[in-house]
């Protein structure tokens, strides 16, 4: 890992609990407005249409749009399938802004305060800039940049993002690191010439339903950030 400089972050479920927020943040709100709703069922169906909307991106049927702008036409959707029709805007404004509200997991501020001493640190992700740096602020996470999607103009697993992130850094593809909880991701980044390294989130999808190990052929492994600071040497 010597030549590595820069680690690049998937953040949706590699360094957040998106299921166990969204579920918290539509109980919440559905409660105090006296319906009842299966947060964990509705946050899987939310996130169900991430992947779809994106592809109408990256194959040029829509222009490029900020995921913030994805996740409140999927909303949209999702309401509508959930019977909710009724529900109004400005709550829909609320729930919408819940995805700048995630929790991390617990290994996450106090690996990557490890990571940073030896690396640069950046998201690579499908956020937005307004939503990652919210999370950063929320969960005290402190990055060196934010690249991904929005500096790309173009959404995963696209060659670009990856790409246009080591970039951003002065660094060749070999010299930057993507980190993920997700095969699909690493293979892609691999692909465009950057290293890899897995994090296991088994819980990420509910619970034994998130990865546990690679798929793909990945540099590392490690079940956490911490454990990922001790594979790479860092104090």
């Amino acid at each position: 890992m010597t030549r590595v400089k820069l680690l690049l972050f998937d953040v949706f479920g590699t360094l957040v609990d998106w299921r166990g927020s969204i579920a918290r943040e539509v109980h919440g709100l559905f409660a105090a407005r006296g319906l009842a709703v299966d947060g964990a069922a509705f946050a899987t169906a939310w996130r169900d249409q991430y992947q779809p909307a994106m592809e109408e991106v990256r194959s040029g049927r829509m222009p490029f749009c900020k995921l913030d702008v994805l996740h409140r036409r999927n909303l949209d959707v999702v309401l509508e399938r959930f019977g909710l029709d009724q529900v109004d805007e400005s709550t829909r404004r609320q729930l919408n802004a819940a995805w700048h509200r995630l929790d991390g997991w617990p290994d996450v501020a106090p690996g990557l305060a490890r990571l940073r001493i030896d690396y640069r640190l950046a998201p690579c992700s499908n956020g937005n800039i307004s939503l990652m740096a919210d999370l950063a602020r929320r969960n005290d996470w402190h990055w060196d940049a934010i690249t991904g999607a929005e500096l790309a103009h173009d959404y995963k697993p696209k060659a670009i993002v990856y790409q246009c992130a080591a970039d951003a850094f002065d660094c060749a593809p070999g010299e930057a690191m993507m980190v993920a909880a997700h095969s699909s991701d690493l293979a892609a980044a691999a692909a465009a010439g950057l290293r890899t390294a897995f994090i296991a989130r088994p819980d990420e999808h509910g619970p034994g339903l998130g990865e546990t190990a690679a798929s793909v052929p990945v540099d590392l492994s490690a079940n956490g950030l911490m454990e990922l600071a001790d594979r790479l040497g860092c104090r």
